[in-house]
């Protein structure tokens, strides 16, 4: 349900947003996102015990921004108790940006390491064929085919 609710957040963003503003909005909420791995955070943001304010001014403090539609989404989310959803808005606004640009990054998982050329070779083919911008990753892991 919690993805449900940050593609709305996403949808309201994407209409209220020029391309620019959009970007700088996803670097942001990325910057956030990286806190969210700290238990404090989320202890701070689940807490009950904490006033709102506090928690929107913390939110706040973590990133520094001059951008009136940042500080005012963060404050429409902390007004909703949605502060929780940062990670999964920023994931579905990836999306979001990665649809609208029409780039998509990918990985290509393989039992040996792709040199450059061959990399380049698979995202070219695949551009091609999908009419998109294709950006792609090796994985190396220990594959068995049997």
């Amino acid at each position: 349900m919690s993805n449900a609710v940050a593609k709305k957040y996403v949808n309201a963003l994407v209409q209220g947003c020029n391309s620019n503003e959009l970007v700088e909005m996803f670097e942001e909420l990325s910057e956030l996102t990286k806190a969210y791995s700290l238990e404090k955070l989320n202890t701070i943001i689940d807490s009950p015990n904490i006033a709102k304010s506090t928690k929107e001014e913390f939110v706040l403090s973590l990133v520094q921004t001059k951008s009136v539609k940042f500080k005012n989404f963060i404050k429409l989310l902390n007004a909703n108790d949605r502060l929780k959803l940062i990670p999964n808005i920023v994931e579905e606004l990836a999306y979001q940006i990665a649809l609208k640009n029409n780039t998509f990054e990918g990985t290509v998982s393989t039992n040996f390491a792709m040199n450059e050329a061959q990399i380049k070779m698979l995202e070219e083919n695949f551009s091609r064929k999908f009419n998109a911008k294709i950006k792609l990753n090796n994985l190396v892991n220990d594959i068995s085919w049997y």
